[in-house]
């Protein structure tokens, strides 16, 4: 094991954790914590944007960019700890200190070591045992190819590795990152890869304790509880496929039969593939519950392994997620503070998370506009002209109330385009060079066959749907019951929404409504008619909404078959929201049951002197009824507190029950999967965190010609056999996710003429296709066509290895300017003299 090197990267978190704690003080005041968990995704972000936009410099990218992002960061922390207002003009000093009032308590301080410091030690654990980037199940070659081209490259974007001599098409901003804390900790890809693995899941779980705990603190519950289940939730829990499984395959053998006929019928899985899955557990299959989608959860992700774009932006999107609550917790006097976290801290977020993963990019300005919605303040008051806040109407017409929200909802659409627009500018290298390419994309509608089934559905979100289902029933419930006005609206509101969601329904047939619409209304009616949900509706209404938006269209693409990849990006999202929303959901459902004890209740007089406070009627016949009500009113109130509490005692148990059955069902699938993880052993020289070591290990007749190519300065063009088994006879079972497909470029950064057809997604299928048909020709061509090619793509190298020779049989380079440069095991790579061609 890389000890050295792991200490090294844990006192550089400490370092970043540091130098962000200040900015996340001024982000979250207001919390006892004072934004503490979420110091380290503001540190990463301050680091890695600024280097960005250096590195796109001629020479940019390197020490200056590095130098860049951290001079930002230390200027930003020492910004942030100076007490401005301590600043007095007479004594023309700055008072450089935290006020008391943004100073951590050391028990928050504490807590986030300890979640982070264990996060990261168990992902260490399990990539130690398998550390591979190997190409098969993921997209670790592609992953790891990034961080290798990041190394080479002198400026951004970098050069791609599957298609020489063009820069990157795809989002690159977590790889960016992961670099530029390999530099700073002197870490070579090949460790950097799972050791930065491990930062990235640290840095999630952190940040959703953080996010969990201060909402949950604000409702009334124990920091430390809401902030642990929202943990459990994100990096540990699971889906309820394999709990499911368990079950089924527990039940005598004529039920276990139906039980497979209903899911597979619902499924579109057939009753076979579902008996053998019932009698194997295989930690792949929980990942892929709704037919044609991939349904992935971060302990999946992370147990697979790859270093992957909507892993390493999760982070991202919850300090969005902090960075709306720290505007909803926001005075609406203090109008900079709200303006500069609207029109400057959401869009800088949003455009860090573009570069990071551009399926990420809209979903934070959706959550800015969403905390902008639900927030007390009106949106209004954002603007520079409006210097009043705008209150409710305080009069009993529901159509001036429901006015009065159209309104609201209207200005809070327009505040958030302007933010959007606004994080446009921030990414623009990246949204109008990088993101721009000749892949075909259309956004289009899902054919009703395609579309989730209600089990389906439920095994993904079911665990989820039923805690915050039951937080909201039991939010909004007792305040119904009280306030016939609140109901009136309630029941006016309900009405429109249900309405209108049912017009949908009907209109485009979408079984997923059935579960989103409930929570949708519910969560809604809660944070701006009652004020029974706080922010927790943020990522409530966040994750149902991204649920039913997959259900109705996609983005039509080369990466997979119809949805998959929509769902794929989105439901990563999904998860992340509701993991978090649960650390509010259960501790807010245990305590909205707490059996009623009115002697136990310091803000309501006892029945007792209740009585004693009526007047006295006794002289009026009325009074003699009244008295004797009043008389036995403390036996009818004793005996109804008596039934209440007996009531709330029995409902206590039943949802203890449900809420232990649901952590213990979500916990199934990490003690199965790590468990087999863990006694699979780590690989045969012990464990390792070299994510390059099985190459010498399953492949050592091209282990050192990847070396060789590997210690090549700069960026050459290799030529290689392209990642496609398509057009063109070929002996190869599979190019793309195996060990043929280009694993020169991949393993070592140096760009190839074609790579993996994933290029037909980033550049369209005829620039890729015409590349192939000229790599072609460079293998099996004549000499003349063959200089032309090497002189177009400016050629270095040519690999002829396993791959090479299972495409073209047999190959030969008899002409001049190409030589053997290299020769071992099963490789021979030739040197192409560029100067040597007629000209």
């Amino acid at each position: 094991m890389e000890y050295i090197i792991i200490a090294r990267w844990l006192i550089m978190y400490a370092a970043i954790f540091l130098f962000g704690l200040p900015i996340a003080a001024r982000l979250l005041p207001m919390t006892s914590s004072r934004g503490v968990g979420l110091a380290v995704p503001i540190g990463l972000l301050l680091i890695s944007f600024p280097a960005y936009w250096v590195g796109h410099l001629p020479g940019g990218w390197g020490l200056p960019a590095l130098l860049a992002g951290t001079v930002v960061l230390v200027v930003s922390a020492g910004l942030a700890i100076i007490d401005f207002s301590k600043l007095r003009n007479e004594q023309k000093r700055i008072q450089i200190r935290f006020t008391q009032a943004m100073r951590p308590s050391r028990r928050a301080i504490s807590d986030t070591v300890v979640v982070f410091v264990a996060s990261f030690a168990f992902i260490i654990l399990i990539r130690a045992f398998d550390p591979a980037v190997i190409p098969i199940g993921g997209e670790k070659f592609l992953d790891f190819g990034l961080l290798k081209t990041l190394s080479r490259s002198s400026s951004l974007p970098p050069t791609d590795f599957w298609f020489a001599g063009e820069p990157v098409k795809y989002y690159y901003g977590g790889h960016l990152t992961t670099i530029l804390l390999g530099w700073l900790t002197e870490t070579p890809p090949r460790f950097a890869y799972n050791i930065a693995l491990a930062g990235y899941y640290a840095t999630l779980v952190t940040a959703a304790f953080e996010v969990s705990g201060a909402i949950a603190e604000a409702n009334g519950h124990a920091r430390r509880v809401g902030g642990t289940i929202g943990a459990f939730f994100t990096g540990i829990a699971g889906n309820l496929l394999t709990a499911a499984r368990l079950t089924v395959a527990s039940l005598p053998a004529s039920l276990e039969r139906q039980a497979t006929g209903i899911i597979a019928q619902q499924t579109g899985d057939s009753a076979q593939n579902i008996n053998t899955a019932l009698q194997s557990f295989s930690y792949w299959d929980a990942s892929r519950v709704i037919d044609g989608t991939i349904n992935e959860f971060p302990l999946f992700a992370w147990l697979n392994g790859d270093l992957h774009a909507h892993m390493l932006s999760t982070q991202t999107l919850l300090l969005g997620v902090g960075i709306g609550y720290a505007y909803y917790r926001t005075s609406r006097y203090k109008k900079r503070r709200r303006q500069i976290l609207v029109f400057g801290a959401i869009p800088l977020t949003a455009a860090w998370q573009a570069v990071q993963n551009t399926w990420g990019f809209p979903s934070i300005i959706a959550l800015g506009g969403l905390a902008i919605l639900v927030a007390p303040t009106h949106p209004v008051t954002l603007l520079p002209w409006s210097e009043y806040p705008r209150e409710a109407p305080r009069t009993n017409s529901h159509i001036d109330r429901i006015y009065y929200e159209i309104i609201r909802i209207g200005w809070t659409v327009g505040i958030t385009l302007i933010c959007g627009a606004i994080a446009v500018g921030f990414a623009a290298p990246f949204l109008f060079e990088t993101a721009t390419g000749g892949g075909q994309r259309t956004i289009e509608f899902l054919a009703p066959t395609m579309r989730s089934s209600i089990a389906g559905l439920l095994l993904v979100h079911g665990a989820f749907i039923i805690v915050i289902l039951g937080y909201l029933y039991t939010q909004l419930s007792d305040q119904l019951s009280a306030d016939s006005q609140s109901r009136a609206r309630v029941v006016t509101g309900s009405i429109l929404l249900v309405g209108g969601f049912a017009v949908l329904t009907w209109w485009l047939n979408l079984p997923v409504i059935i579960i989103t619409l409930p929570v949708l209304v519910a969560a809604l009616i809660g944070a701006r008619i009652t004020h029974t949900v706080g922010y927790e509706a943020v990522l409530i209404i966040g994750g149902a909404g991204l649920i039913t938006l997959v259900e109705i269209m996609y983005l039509n693409e080369q990466a997979g078959p119809g949805r998959m990849n929509t769902v794929f990006k989105t439901y990563a999202q999904v998860w992340v929201l509701w993991a978090a929303a649960m650390g509010i959901a259960i501790p807010g459902l245990r305590r909205a049951q707490t059996p009623p004890n009115s002697s136990s209740s310091p803000s309501s007089p006892s029945s007792t002197e209740q009585l004693s406070s009526e007047p006295d009627t006794s002289s009026s016949p009325t009074a003699t009824v009244t008295a004797t009500t009043q008389a036995d009113s403390p036996t009818s109130i004793g005996e109804n507190l008596q039934s209440a509490e007996l009531f709330g005692s029995i409902t206590q148990s039943i949802i203890s029950v449900v809420i232990a059955c649901l952590i213990i069902s979500t916990s199934m699938y990490g003690v199965l999967a790590i468990g087999g993880h863990l006694a699979a052993g780590p690989p045969p020289g012990g464990p390792t965190l070299d994510a390059t070591e099985f190459v010498d290990r399953a492949h050592p007749t091209e282990a050192v010609a990847i070396d060789w190519i590997d210690n090549r300065r700069g960026q050459p063009t290799l030529l290689e056999a392209p990642g496609t088994t398509r057009y063109h006879d070929d002996s190869r079972a599979r190019a793309t996710y195996s060990w043929y497909g280009n694993p020169a470029a991949s393993l070592t950064g140096v760009p190839t003429v074609a790579g993996w057809n994933h290029e037909v997604g980033y550049r369209g299928q005829a620039a890729y296709r015409d590349r192939v048909s000229d790599v072609d020709l460079m293998y099996t061509s004549n000499a003349s066509t063959r200089a032309t090619l090497f002189d177009k793509y400016n050629i270095t190298y040519i690999w002829v290895g396993p791959g090479e020779q299972a495409r073209y049989d047999n190959i030969s380079f008899s002409m001049n300017a190409v030589s053997v440069a290299h020769h071992s095991g099963n490789v021979t790579i030739y040197a192409v003299d560029q100067s040597d061609f007629p000209s």
